[in-house]
């Protein structure tokens, strides 16, 4: 199996794979079967969260890929994630053991905070995944500062459930926030990233801090069609800019996008449910885009975020 481009994360110096598999809306039915032929086809990470609702579905696939000795649980990167409504101390390390058993593995290699957004506990008995809503349809926040959150995670890495620990959709004060007190720096920030939304000032900010970026929805408002949610922008695989460098280099619109991405030092989680661009996907650390390209790709920057909470409820504007 060839080589894959990884990133050495500051405290652990765990190599991460820069390119890795998304979980996110990964048809639950196909799971397990998507998940181990990802595997079988080379991809050595696989990005899950509680929230999904697969991680079950996931965890069949990574296990039945280690039974039929395609890898051992050493070579794959588990990452998953703490949902809003478990933000408090008593719960943080009871929902990553929840997380760990559905997946049926004894340790994530990352194990990240999926908002800076705090919600009213309930009960994985009651409803699980819970989503954004209490049983009333209506978002109820609760008054869990990060600090408490965090030292929660912190622990996680002292009971050895998570190797490594980061945060996600976090913008630069309250990661500067979170420094004031860490004992463990968060290893990872994974955010919305993507020529429409290129985030330059947050990119610079977490390399300067030593923090690694893993940029999620890389192909930009397509993942968001399906959800009504895509904000009317102009899909970036079929617009013409993206379209005459992938003719140029023979690769699909899709490998320019996510090479976009890697080449700047960016970890990226494409998921497909379909096997073929599942395989092309990962396979964009055999060319390289000239810095013209680079740029002409990043001045489609419109500050497009598809991906924000305040859509929601008017309360979560953590981006405002």
């Amino acid at each position: 199996m060839a080589q894959h481009a990884t990133v050495a994360l500051k405290r652990t110096g765990a190599k991460m794979p820069l390119v890795g598999f998304g979980l996110w809306k990964v048809t639950k039915s196909t799971c397990a079967d998507t998940v181990y032929n990802a595997i079988k086809a080379g991809y050595r990470l696989l990005d899950g969260a509680g929230d999904y609702g697969n991680e079950k579905e996931a965890g069949e696939g990574l296990r039945r890929a280690i039974a039929d000795g395609i890898v051992k649980r050493e070579d794959v990167w588990v990452t998953s994630k703490l949902w809003n409504t478990f933000h408090a101390r008593e719960h943080v390390n009871a929902l990553a053991k929840k997380q760990l058993g559905l997946w049926g593995i004894d340790y994530f290699d990352l194990f990240l905070v999926h908002f800076p957004i705090a919600l009213e506990y309930v009960d994985p008995s009651h409803r699980y995944p819970p989503e954004w809503w209490g049983d009333d349809k209506k978002v109820h926040l609760a008054k869990v500062p990060f600090q408490e959150t965090w030292g929660a995670m912190e622990e996680l890495v002292d009971a050895g459930v998570a190797k490594n620990i980061g945060v996600s959709n976090c913008q630069g004060s309250i990661l500067l926030d979170i420094l004031r007190y860490a004992r463990y720096e968060p290893a990872v920030n994974q955010v919305e990233l993507h020529p429409y939304l290129t985030q330059e000032p947050l990119v610079k900010l977490c390399k300067t801090l030593g923090i690694a970026i893993t940029a999620y929805s890389s192909l930009g408002p397509q993942s968001y069609v399906e959800l009504g949610a895509d904000k009317g922008a102009q899909n970036l695989m079929e617009h013409n800019a993206i379209q005459s460098i992938a003719s140029k280099h023979s690769k699909t619109t899709a490998q320019v996008l996510l090479r976009w991405a890697v080449q700047q030092g960016l970890a990226v989680i494409p998921k497909s449910n379909n096997h073929d661009r599942l395989v092309q996907n990962l396979d964009v650390d055999k060319f390289t885009l000239g810095e013209d390209e680079v740029k002409a790709i990043s001045s489609l920057n419109i500050n497009l975020r598809l991906n924000d909470p305040a859509d929601i409820d008017p309360r979560m504007a953590i981006f405002a």
